[in-house]
């Protein structure tokens, strides 16, 4: 078996539909023997979409030291959390240098929150000049954004700018309560963006629902809607074999059994919302 294969997008990127996060154990200092492990682990088994961002501490330089000849099997991105040209190339810079590459797949605007950020990011000397600029210069290939705080706040962002992906929650924990999925998803969409999921276990929280039916169920949710791929950190090599052992035997969920589990989460939707206030 293989790990099926989705489109990016208007990318027209062919990437694998189980990514690689860049949390679990490679949001880390010190487990570098862990690390590269884990990396070579899950591409061995066929992931191909390995993400990680400025902010998550020794995770670009785990994959820096693990990829090396294997950069070009998969499709790499990272994020920047800077809101100005300067700050966001000054990370560039350190990504590249920490993941020993010369260009990125795909680099993001990472987690925008506010209405102020937008200001920033969008205003004279912000941050979007820097991702045009490295988009120009051959330093990455296409330009994202992120953000799990307010759908509103990030469709906002694709009405500044044409971004070519996004990433975003997709559990059952989001429909009813400002949700992604409803208010932003059909937006992108529409544009033909690549679509990236994010949060599917929503960080491991959904464990300790009573009644708990395991995680196959979750990442079935959020591979039965619109995504080209969803993102997953993992503490070990467990998590890796058990994540890609889901996405080779991915069924499509009904239209019955998504609302069955958003059911089920329902009652504990708010207090697994942990990303949100």
């Amino acid at each position: 078996m293989a790990i099926p294969k989705r489109t990016l997008g208007r990318t027209g990127v062919e990437v694998t539909c189980l990514g690689l996060g860049g949390e679990g154990i490679l949001r880390t200092f010190g487990y570098e023997r862990e690390a590269y492990a884990l990396i070579n682990r899950a591409l061995d088994l066929g992931i191909a979409y390995c993400e990680s961002a400025r902010a998550y501490s020794g995770s670009e330089s785990y994959y820096g030291q693990a990829l090396r000849e294997r950069r070009k099997e998969i499709f790499l991105t990272s994020k920047s959390h800077a809101r100005t040209r300067k700050g966001a190339l000054n990370h560039l810079h350190e990504t590249l240098r920490n993941m020993r590459t010369d260009w990125l797949d795909l680099w993001q605007v990472h987690d925008v929150r506010t209405a102020e950020e937008i200001g920033e990011i969008f205003g004279p000397g912000g941050a979007i000049e820097a991702f045009v600029e490295a988009r120009e210069q051959g330093k990455v290939r296409f330009i994202g954004v992120t953000g799990h705080e307010d759908p509103f706040i990030i469709r906002e962002c694709l009405r500044q700018f044409d971004f070519d992906t996004v990433l975003l929650p997709v559990n059952p924990a989001e429909p009813g309560q400002r949700g992604f999925q409803e208010q932003l998803l059909p937006a992108a969409h529409e544009r033909e963006m690549g679509i990236v999921g994010m949060k599917c276990y929503i960080h491991g929280f959904v464990a300790r629902i009573p009644g708990f039916p395991g995680m196959e169920p979750f990442l079935r949710y959020a591979l039965s809607h619109p995504v080209a791929t969803v993102v997953v950190g993992c503490d070990d090599l467990r998590q890796v074999e058990e994540n890609v052992r889901l996405a080779e035997g991915f069924i499509p969920m009904t239209e019955e059994e998504r609302r069955d589990l958003e059911r089920f989460v329902a009652p504990h939707a708010r207090q697994l919302r942990y990303y949100r206030p």
